[in-house]
């Protein structure tokens, strides 16, 4: 870092912690109730037939290009620095004298809220934003909705201070996230998507409970309870890992057609993130949920009904001249986000806590890891321990065109579906490991492809042509999935290429529809398997030796990666550096990128 900028990094956290805790007692900031940001808010917002709020923002995305991490060498060893994100940290010292000479001159409002209730570790967090833009007071607002009031909550023993300043005016040719993630600060320059201040405190808690031993995991929550073949009810927590745009929030929100007259339903516990702990309980964190936009009453029927109360408020979301909300219309941004209070839930689907129990309260856990891929990929499939853990680090899914239309259907990883990680990725891999061996006869986990099977596209420059349509499957088919897996009614048999088990028999869907072989000549299908499992190899070989070399390479775990279609040597232990490795494809036509 100190090599990047030629700087003095202690000192820089030094400055810019005095700074911004030095902002609560100037003059030029103010605090508001909630009552009062929302009347505030109210006048620069399209007010809906529902009686909720909607807002037009310029940055409509999350700036993660334009993001960078400083401090000492444990946050930013692992960073892939792109050129600007280097002439970001090339430019800090300067920006930071920039801006800490603005903000005491801007009109700044500042709000309080808590993170999480439980009696251990409850983040206080303050954000200060610039209203210099008079709208941008609804940042404020929608931060009051999402957490908690310190009133509300039990505050743990440690209860850290994160702080994250808003400057949206800042120069569009400058915008940058700047996160110290040691002394618990974010600064956001030049963007008003809320996003930032959602994620800016997440990403600075979850390094703040990795040092305090838990795994902070990007999953919504659940407690469900099935019945059984055998009659008995047994309660599980459940965990559900996905990237945006995979169904995450949808199917952490849905009752999966289970039967209250046979004692069967969910409490929803958290939509996005929580510190989970070796003993398999997990400490929620917010008090509201952030929801992607593209819903309708018929598939998300208890996402539909609170988003249309009067307490919702909506970022870019079209909004027609009679206050009617057309959610699924993405003439301005692929992108609409919303915040609403959990409590505007169906209660009888709402857990009263935000936290997990511990697993010796429990029948057991299951853990989804949801992705969505259209050609190969089994609907769903049983994985091993260590076939999990292989998931959590490949965090995978494809590019949709909400994000990209010119990589529609390309692959994207992300270690545990967590863009927002901190320091070393293998080693969150590695306690998510621990965690699964630990627990092992009580946990349960699978691979869910919400996408479909069959597609097929070809690239013309940057065109994507769709040659051959996937058969998608429906929400509904999903949810009758998850639902046989609770009941333990799925009969299972073994898939051959990735290693996992896959079902034969799904009681209300007819799973055989989805098998590759409808779609595909066998040579067609076994090139896109070798493909996908040469793309999981190299992205395993290339950025987590340090993974691989501590954790069991049964045969499942080989074939599921894709070690059998690839010839690599593993690099001598000694040195991390000199690691060389050697990897061939074999009978892949196309180099994973």
């Amino acid at each position: 870092m100190a090599s990047i900028i030629g700087v003095d990094v202690e000192g820089i956290l030094r400055d810019v912690l005095e700074n911004v805790k030095m902002l609560e007692e100037q003059p030029n900031v103010s605090k508001l109730s909630s009552e009062e940001l929302r009347a505030i808010a109210e006048q620069h917002a399209i007010k809906t037939k529902y009686g909720n709020l909607v807002f037009m923002t310029s940055v409509r995305n999350r700036s993660a290009g334009l993001t960078v991490y400083i401090g000492s060498p444990r946050v930013m060893d692992y960073q892939q620095l792109s050129e600007k994100q280097i002439d970001i940290l090339e430019k800090v010292p300067e920006t930071l004298d920039r801006v800490h000479k603005y903000v005491k001159k801007a009109p700044l409002v500042c709000i309080d809220k808590v993170m999480g209730s439980n009696e251990e570790f409850t983040p206080i967090c303050r954000m200060f934003v610039s209203t210099q833009r008079k709208d941008c007071i609804r940042l404020a607002y929608m931060l009051d909705v999402l957490l908690f009031n310190r009133d509300e909550v039990v505050l743990g023993k440690e209860h850290p201070h994160l702080y994250l300043l808003y400057i949206p005016e800042w120069q569009e040719k400058d915008r940058q996230i700047l996160v110290f993630p040691e002394i618990g600060v974010t600064y956001v320059l030049g963007s008003d998507y809320f996003g930032e201040a959602k994620k800016g405190f997440l990403r600075m808690a979850m390094w703040c409970a990795k040092q305090r031993g838990m795994l902070g995991v990007h999953a919504g929550a659940k407690i469900v309870k099935a019945r059984g073949l055998d009659g008995r009810l047994r309660r599980y927590s459940m965990l559900l890992f996905g990237l945006s745009a995979t169904g995450k929030t949808t199917h952490t929100c849905h009752n999966h057609g289970l039967d209250p007259s046979l004692g069967e339903g969910i409490e929803i516990v958290q939509d996005d993130v929580l510190f989970l702990k070796k003993d398999g309980s997990a400490l929620g964190t917010e008090n509201g949920f952030f929801l992607k936009t593209d819903i309708d009453p018929v598939n998300q029927p208890l996402i539909w009904k609170a988003a249309t109360k009067e307490r919702a408020v909506f970022e870019n979301v079209l909004v027609d001249f009679e206050g009617n909300v057309h959610f699924l219309d993405d003439t301005l941004t692929g992108n609409g986000r919303g915040v609403f209070p959990r409590s505007d839930l169906d209660p009888s689907c709402l857990s009263p806590s935000i936290n997990l129990p511990p697993l010796s309260e429990l029948d057991g856990m299951i853990i989804i890891f949801i992705t969505r891929r259209n050609t190969v990929v089994p609907i769903i499939s049983k994985l091993t321990i260590e076939q999990a853990a292989a998931a959590f680090m490949l965090g995978e899914s494809i590019e949709t065109a909400a994000s990209d239309p010119t990589r529609i259907g390309e692959s994207v990883r992300v270690v545990g579906t967590n863009p927002f990680i901190v320091g070393d990725p293998a080693e969150e891999g590695l306690w998510f490991y621990d965690f699964l061996k630990r627990n092992k006869d009580k946990v349960q986990c699978y691979l869910l492809n919400t996408g479909g099977a069959g597609e097929i596209l070809t690239k013309k420059g940057r065109k994507v042509i769709v040659e051959q349509r996937p058969l998608r499957v429906q929400i509904w088919e999903t949810a009758s999935i998850i639902r046989g897996i609770l009941r333990g009614t799925i009969e299972w048999t073994y898939e051959p290429y990735f290693g996992v088990m896959v079902p034969s028999h799904v009681e209300d869907v007819d799973i055989t529809k989805f098998n590759p072989e409808n779609f595909y000549t066998r040579e067609q299908m076994e090139e896109y398997i070798k493909q996908l499992k040469a793309e999981r190899a190299y992205y395993m070989i290339h950025n987590y030796w340090s993974f691989l070399e501590k954790i069991e390479l049964t045969e499942e775990l080989v074939r599921f990666i894709g070690l059998d279609v690839v010839s690599y040597e593993f690099p001598p232990p000694q040195r991390e550096e000199e690691k060389v490795e050697q990897i061939d494809v074999l009978d892949v036509t196309q180099k994973a990128k």
